[in-house]
């Protein structure tokens, strides 16, 4: 089942008109998110994602919304899918899909996954939105034999990876790439960047060149379905580094779930 325009429709396929701007060109913006208890769970952040999406609404100026029936859909669809992806057309349609925990989840939060280092071609376009346009992180991603890829800009700095937002430790620090870097707010990303600085806990933002990545202790990605995932091995042209995916650090940031 999902919930389109308005309506709860239970398919497996979605009639779109031919010539819909969101099927040629990719004209969406969307964003997913994790439902905890509910729409209104201080973790869920539903009033957080909808605000991302209304920035990228006003910023290409496209219809917005009938936000009502959006959280209507959404209500309808959490208690069947812990996960939904909320999907905006530019003339307000709405386009809502559920989906469930990865199976391996917390296997993966435990210890950790392998990635590669994509050419700086992957990057995506428009980095500061969540556009229907996200072949580059897609083809990052499945291209390569490892559970995500970690995208780069010309000068070969680490920017975020295919679906989240990259975080290091180093030197009694969390690092993470700064957003003017050309990479995407993860609602995540300020979830932890807000809950760290009211720990007093030291917060780097500054761009992941290729001498600061190899000082780096222990490495992670997040977003907010899988919360924190660490990175134990990264595979680059040049060779692999090795991170700790038990390092004590990730305790400090597991406390905000």
């Amino acid at each position: 089942m999902f919930w389109y325009d308005g309506k709860l429709i239970h398919s497996q396929t979605l009639e779109l008109n031919i010539n819909d701007p969101g099927l040629l060109y990719g004209a969406t913006v969307f964003t997913t998110l994790r439902v905890y208890e509910n729409l209104d769970s201080n973790l869920t952040h539903w009033q957080a994602h909808c605000d991302r999406l209304l920035f990228s609404l006003q910023s290409f100026g496209w219809q917005q919304p009938n936000w009502q029936r959006v959280r209507q859909g959404a209500q309808l669809l959490f208690p069947h899918f812990p996960v939904l992806r909320i999907t905006l057309f530019p003339d307000g349609r709405e386009w809502i899909i559920g989906r469930f925990l990865p199976a391996d989840l917390t296997e993966k939060q435990k210890n950790g996954i392998r990635c590669c280092v994509a050419s700086s071609e992957f990057s995506r376009s428009l980095p500061s939105h969540k556009t229907g346009n996200y072949l580059s992180a897609w083809l990052a991603k499945t291209n390569s034999n490892v559970q995500e890829a970690i995208l780069t800009d010309a000068q070969g700095n680490w920017l975020e990876t295919s679906t989240g937002n990259l975080w290091g430790w180093y030197d009694g620090c969390w690092w993470t790439p700064p957003i003017k870097a050309g990479i995407l707010p993860g609602i995540m990303r300020s979830q932890l960047i807000n809950y760290l600085q009211n720990q007093q806990q030291a917060i780097q933002e500054a761009p992941w060149s290729v001498e600061l990545v190899q000082k780096f202790q222990a490495i992670a990605y997040t977003n907010s379905v899988v919360e924190i995932i660490p990175i134990h091995t990264v595979y680059q042209p040049t060779g692999s580094l090795q991170y700790n995916p038990h390092h004590p650090s990730f305790q400090q940031i597991k406390g905000l779930f």
